[in-house]
């Protein structure tokens, strides 16, 4: 009886084994949770684009830095501990780097919002090589263009100001593109740093003391985790603000342009799917971009005392009435 019923159980142990295990994603971001259920989904939404549902047949380990940049290396050596299968890190160039740091083996999908060759995320778009690849929104890349829109819709103003974190290499380049944009049409740049929520706070009350006539935002995590604390430090200052998120103008903000902040999210979620089912970084190029999009509320500027060049309306993506 006992021989027979351990052989009984043996199929069953084996077919256990058998079993594969749930691919475990570890998500690296130096954000946090906080308002952050939109972007959550489109990540979720890139996996599901490749069959991977979170709960059926795919597990994922956050991990959060919550602002504090210096815990990213520790949180990247605990996902490499566990033994993730992939770690997506979209919309934080800081945890990019850190996930880098931390594993050379383990695949690693970026979500940055500047060229991840320049700061040496992968050797090429076409040809990344290693274990890194993504997407970048190329939004660090904008902000003469972003300059430039206000300067049209703003002609006489002579003072800009600019928003920026501090000890980043693209906030730093970023920086020196804009001021080389702000010579080239004869207007001065102040630079503004914030690394912490009480920083923006301070960053606005210096932008009405040295009476700048507008802003600008970069496109930083922290800022995009932030967004709707800085419009409404905009509205109550009354000064007009050109963000990198659309969605910055669906909360009141003035104008925005830039590729889609949902996109660093979904993006990377896609390309962890296909590395889940058996395609490797080093053959799936970094992508970049197809548009840039312009969004512009009117009622804001309204509020703000402004009037819309026609050539700029025409322009828009997006009209918030």
């Amino acid at each position: 009886m006992t021989l027979l019923g351990g052989a009984a159980a043996w199929p069953l142990a084996a077919r256990a084994q058998q079993q594969p295990t749930t691919p475990v994603v570890g998500l690296l971001n130096h954000g946090s949770p906080d308002n952050s259920a939109d972007r959550l989904r489109a990540f979720r939404q890139g996996l599901a684009e490749t069959g991977f549902v979170e709960g059926r047949n795919l597990a994922i380990e956050f991990r959060w830095a919550n602002n504090q940049i210096d815990r990213l290396p520790d949180l990247a050596a605990d996902l490499v501990r566990r033994r993730v299968n992939v770690i997506a890190t979209p919309a934080s160039t800081p945890s990019s780097l850190a996930a880098k740091a931390a594993t050379s083996t383990i695949p690693i999908v970026f979500g940055i919002g500047t060229d991840p060759v320049q700061i040496g995320l992968v050797a090429s778009f076409n040809r990344p090589g290693g274990n890194v690849t993504g997407f970048s929104s190329m939004n660090w890349e904008l902000g003469a263009k972003r300059l430039g829109l206000l300067h049209e819709l703003l002609p006489r103003a002579a003072r800009f100001a600019m928003l920026t974190v501090p000890n980043q290499a693209e906030a730093a380049l970023s920086v020196k593109d804009l001021q080389a944009a702000a010579a080239t049409i004869g207007r001065q740049i102040e630079v503004l740093t914030a690394s912490a929520n009480r920083d923006i706070d301070d960053a606005f009350a210096t932008l009405v003391q040295m009476r700048a006539d507008a802003i600008l935002i970069s496109p930083d995590a922290l800022f995009l985790s932030r967004v709707a604390q800085i419009a409404t430090l905009a509205a109550r200052h009354a000064v007009p603000t050109i963000y990198p998120w659309r969605e910055a103008v669906h909360i009141g903000g003035l104008m925005s342009y830039g590729s889609s902040v949902l996109d660093l999210f979904r993006q990377p979620g896609m390309y962890a799917g296909r590395i889940l089912k058996g395609e490797k970084p080093a053959d799936l190029p970094a992508l970049r971009p197809t548009k840039f999009e312009l969004a512009i509320n009117l009622h804001t500027a309204k509020t703000l005392g402004l009037e819309v060049p026609p050539t700029l309306l025409a322009r828009a993506d997006e009209v918030i009435e």
